[in-house]
């Protein structure tokens, strides 16, 4: 029965290119007009079959990390870019109108980050080894979107320029005193503070991050200027001249957006700028993939432009500037997925080949939902005042 059912479902999302499946059984099925992108993919588990018409998004990043289902022909890439892009254009109507009506009832559930809950997801991602990530990041480890206003841009040189593009928006001077919630291993803090003379807060709730920034901040000679403090950023009190957040916005979840531009609007003097760099999406709210909520990102949500502005509004802060990245994080994705595949034999001397898998999918699901499913990177200017930042953009560009 499940058979039939999930042959079923995929006839009616498979429409362009074409899927080939060699079932347990050893049957084979076509799927798709045979224009376009050609994969074909062995299934080995005969209970895949009702997984994929229950919940198809965890069934398949589930069965690729398990290898229940391998590539027979063609890349992950092609298979994961066929059925992404299928699923956009013909997803079953009911289906999308079941997910729409339960959307807002899931995210309470999904996205409810307490304390103790955002220490626990924290640490399912951010507190792995720091070497891996070296292996993959950039040598400043900035684990967020570069900025390529070059495409032949170096890895490393779009991190910067991502951090001057951001500095530039902040309008620092000399001793301002900046608030950098999600600060990751520092790389941000670090660089305001050594090329801009401020004084920096850096907020994280992983144990590994903050070792390894205040490992960095005293070989630099910048614990003067530097602090990195193991807190969520509902716990911090004072007030800054500047704030930044760069991909952290992603982890809160929709739920705890008022709460969280509550805090900005708190920790913000009437006179500062907070600077806000999220992943996010060009289409209307929707949720998180089932997989990337369990296994990479629990907890965390990418949100549409409208759910960031409509929460700023209720707070009664300013949007002085709104700047959209389109391409960029493809770009920058791609820099680790290269990386990452070149880097293996030492990833593999620490985590299994399960773990392998699951980063690949991960990754490689990640590039896709750039490329293809409309997600993006917003960058919101906040202020109290209207007036309190420049009021052209000739400032952001003048040094380019």
């Amino acid at each position: 029965m499940w058979a039939k059912l999930a042959d079923h479902f995929l006839r009616k999302i498979i429409k362009n290119g074409e899927l080939r499946i060699t079932w347990p059984d050893g049957s084979e099925a076509k799927y798709g007009d045979r224009v376009g992108i050609s994969s074909a993919i062995h299934i080995h588990d005969p209970a895949l079959a009702r997984k994929l018409v229950l919940n198809p998004e965890l069934a398949i990043g589930e069965a690729y990390m398990d290898e229940t289902l391998t590539i027979a022909e063609g890349d992950l890439a092609g298979f994961i870019t066929l059925i992404a892009t299928n699923a956009r254009d013909h997803g079953v109507g009911h289906m999308k109108t079941a997910a729409t009506g339960a959307r807002t009832i899931l995210r309470q559930i999904a996205q409810n980050n307490p304390l103790p809950v955002a220490r626990k997801n924290v640490e399912i991602h951010y507190d792995l080894s720091t070497d891996m990530y070296e292996l993959f990041l950039d040598k400043d480890l900035q684990y967020t979107c570069g900025y390529f206003k070059d495409p032949g841009m170096t890895l490393e040189d779009s991190q910067d320029a991502k951090k001057a593009h951001i500095a530039r928006k902040l309008c620092l001077k000399p001793g301002m005193r900046v608030l950098d919630i999600g600060c990751g291993w520092g790389g941000m803090a670090l660089t305001l503070a050594r090329d801009y003379g401020v004084h920096v807060t850096g907020v994280t709730l992983s144990i590994e991050q903050v070792k390894y920034a205040r490992a960095r901040a005293q070989a630099e000679g910048l614990t003067d200027k530097v602090a990195f403090k193991l807190l969520d950023y509902r716990e911090v009190s004072e007030t800054f001249d500047r704030i930044v957040v760069v991909g952290m916005l992603e982890h809160v979840g929709q739920p705890q957006y008022g709460t969280f531009f509550g805090k900005i609007k708190q920790n913000l003097k009437q006179d500062g700028i907070a600077m806000v760099h999220v992943i996010g999406r060009s289409t209307p709210p929707g949720r998180t993939s089932p997989w990337l909520h369990k296994y990479i990102f629990p907890g965390g949500y990418t949100p549409a432009l409208s759910e960031v502005s409509r929460e700023i509004e209720k707070k009664r802060l300013v949007v002085t500037d709104v700047e959209v990245w389109r391409s960029h994080y493809a770009r920058t994705v791609q820099h680790w997925i290269d990386r990452f595949e070149a880097n293996l034999d030492p990833i593999r001397d620490m985590y299994d080949d399960r773990f392998l898998r699951m980063w690949r999918y991960y990754l490689i699901a990640s590039e896709i939902s750039l490329t293809e499913l409309g997600m993006c990177i917003f960058q919101y200017q906040i202020t109290h005042h209207p007036m309190a930042a420049p009021i052209t953009r000739d400032y952001i560009y003048a040094q380019d």
